[in-house]
């Protein structure tokens, strides 16, 4: 229960679900077996959602009627047989990438009741939740994604109209358990497009829509791609203003010069076609040599380029100079972005809008730092001027710095300074002469003949428990 589509981008095989979906299947085994879907178009493209075909001319010709179903097709006098009553199951979703089901519209005396014809529709993507319950799902397809891909990236309209064709050219089926309906006979062949489908044809499937086959205008059409994509790319770093930046029109290139030749040798020799702004010879920034190539520039374009016929290939100075328009737009650049940077700080107010934060760097180098606790912003470290350089110290300034740092010593050694530190207050009130604390308190006497009674005591308390001992 399998069919073959082969169409303008590949073969696709769909399994078809003839337990839950038979009506449905049916109808699309027999009209692929009768060749009716062979040049139906592909239409209604959504990326990452679905495509729908079905119909022999499409949906935008006149000629066309939507589609007919098998039976309808089989009897075209009787009118009610060109729809027919899909299954609709609540339990078949649009799940999966590649879920095919026939496109249905509302019965018009039935709002409840949905019909179908020819039309089949091809999931993109999966879970497609908006299908379910208005399209019949009857088959999946098992082989074929890349052509599904294909369609997805396809070029289309806001219609969904493929730009460039992509129709079914062939049916095969694969296995038919149906008998085949009264009035069937298979086509022995594929019929030929009919002349209304032709006539739907906007771009064909196999027309080749290289326009220009020439190698050398393919290579100028790649270099002028590749100088777009450059250029873009230094806009992007900031190398350039704008991507469509064009270098002036009135400054020559000339190189290939002598490292003797100077600036005014160079404008002398190309003033004779008129007036120069600028005569520049490039040159080292560290040693000032000579890079052997200069910029001039012109008042006008005119003037240019009769310098530029007049003089390429002129010895100077016995080295033969070449001469080109000038490719460079640095100047350009960077008068752009002094005056955006200039608009930019202007309209700001100083870098990031408050004045005095231009002063102020989070940065210390050579000088000093200090802490200002009144900016804008808190604990910012700001710069402050250096101190100003003392001068040199004779040996008399030395001699009375070390006269101090002896005298600091020796009071701060001092025991009456030792004895100074340690009183209390209590104790000062307590020793004053005022009276008001009563009498003076005496202050005990240390004389020398108690402390070498003291020691004698001591001394026959030792001697006594020695004798106790040896006793």
């Amino acid at each position: 229960m399998s069919v073959l589509l082969e169409t303008s981008l590949g073969d696709i095989t769909i399994d078809l679900l003839v337990d839950d979906a038979p009506r449905c299947s049916e109808n699309f085994l027999k009209l692929c077996k009768l060749k009716y879907y062979n040049f139906s178009p592909v239409h209604s493209v959504q990326p990452n959602f679905s495509f729908q075909t079905g119909d022999p001319i499409g949906p935008g010709s006149q000629d066309s009627d939507g589609g007919r179903s098998i039976w309808g097709l089989l009897d075209p006098a009787n009118p009610g047989k060109k729809n027919f009553v899909p299954e609709l199951k609540h339990n078949l979703k649009h799940a999966e990438m590649g879920t095919v089901s026939m496109a249905t519209a509302p019965n018009p005396d039935n709002p409840d009741e949905r019909f179908a014809g020819s039309q089949f529709i091809i999931t993109l993507g999966p879970n497609i939740d908006f299908l379910d319950g208005k399209a019949a799902i009857f088959g999946t397809v098992v082989e074929g994604f890349d052509a599904l891909e294909k369609i997805n990236t396809a070029y289309v309209n806001d219609k969904g109209q493929p730009l460039k064709d992509i129709r079914i050219l062939h049916t095969v089926v694969l296995d038919d358990p149906y008998d085949d309906p009264a009035g069937l006979v298979e086509p022995p062949e594929s019929p030929v497009p009919s002349a209304a489908q032709l006539a739907t044809v906007r771009v064909a499937y196999d027309e080749n829509l290289e326009e220009e086959n020439d190698p050398e205008a393919l290579e100028k059409i790649r270099r002028e791609r590749e100088a777009r994509a450059q250029a873009l790319t230094l806009e992007m770093v900031g190398d350039l203003p704008f991507a469509e930046v064009a270098p002036p029109e009135n400054v020559l290139f000339v190189c290939k010069l002598n490292p003797v030749t100077q600036d005014e040798d160079l404008e002398l020799i190309f003033s004779r076609f008129g007036k120069i702004i600028s005569c520049e010879v490039i040159r080292d920034k560290r040693t000032g040599d000579s890079l052997q190539y200069a910029f001039i520039e012109y008042s006008n374009q005119k003037e240019c380029e009769q310098a530029y016929f007049k003089m390429d290939g002129v010895l100077i100075d016995d080295h033969r100079i070449h001469v080109d328009f000038s490719q460079s737009v640095s100047k350009i650049a960077d008068d752009w972005r002094d005056l955006t940077n200039k608009k930019r700080r202007r309209a700001a107010g100083g870098f990031g809008g408050i004045d005095n934060l231009e002063k102020k760097t989070q940065y210390r180098g050579k000088r000093g730092r200090e802490i200002v606790s009144d900016s804008v912003v808190n604990n910012l470290v700001v710069d402050r001027d250096p101190a100003p350089e003392s001068k040199p110290r004779d040996d008399r300034d030395k001699r009375r710095d070390g006269a101090q740092r002896r005298e600091r010593r020796e009071e701060y050694h001092d025991d009456r300074y030792k004895r100074d530190r340690s009183r209390s207050p209590r104790r000062d009130r307590r020793d004053r002469d005022d009276g008001r604390y009563g009498p003076k308190r005496q202050e005990r006497s240390r004389s020398p003949r108690r402390r070498d009674d003291r020691k004698d005591r001591s001394r026959d308390r030792h001697r006594r428990d020695d004798r106790d001992r040896r006793r």
